[in-house]
């Protein structure tokens, strides 16, 4: 059974406020209920739930550059990271230290240096939107869960038993703006 696809949203970060607020805003326009009164609050590791009326939804967002991207859905558990690669980073030995040899590989055998950043960044959306829907974050491990591209499509193969089945798992990859990577994670409660 395949789990219906979460919202996701888009926006301009405002960087004079938290984005907290900007989602609250956004929250509050779509559910009809104050800003104020919204039922978010955070468990022990700063991940973000609705409670009361709101219990069977799931809300995410994360902000990198000046966007910032919010996932909202019914009955799952969902993640979303977004990237803005800026080349700077050490992908190679990033990926040593935290991706799977397989994934390692995968990266390797990339044609040239920017495919290879670009391939690296997808990994890391996919990943950390995996792990923020989990709940625990990057704490948990990267190398914890494995993605498998085929056909373009990044995929999970393999994950920690704490993660569940991999096969519950769902991605979506998408460029919501210029120069950004998006990847939304989730799967059913």
């Amino acid at each position: 059974m395949t789990a219906a696809l979460p919202e996701t949203v888009w926006m301009p970060r405002d960087h004079d406020r938290r984005a907290e607020a900007q989602v609250r805003e956004w929250l509050a326009a779509r559910t009809g209920i104050a800003a104020a009164d919204l039922p978010l609050v955070r468990d022990a590791q700063d991940r973000p739930h609705l409670l009361g009326a709101l219990h069977d939804h799931d809300i995410n967002w994360t902000h990198s550059g000046d966007g910032l991207l919010l996932a909202f859905g019914s009955e799952v558990m969902l993640g979303v990271d977004l990237e803005f690669p800026h080349g700077r980073r050490r992908v190679a030995q990033i990926a040593h230290r935290y991706f799977t040899h397989q994934e390692q590989a995968w990266l390797e055998s990339q044609p040239d240096a920017a495919v290879r950043d670009r391939a690296f960044h997808r990994l890391w959306c996919a990943k950390e939107a995996v792990l923020k829907a989990h709940g625990r974050g990057l704490s948990f491990g990267l190398d914890r869960l494995q993605f498998v591209e085929a056909d373009g499509v990044l995929r999970l193969d393999h994950a920690d038993p704490e993660l569940g089945d991999a096969s519950l798992w769902h991605l979506r990859e998408w460029s919501p703006a210029p120069g950004y990577l998006a990847a939304l994670a989730w799967r059913p409660r």
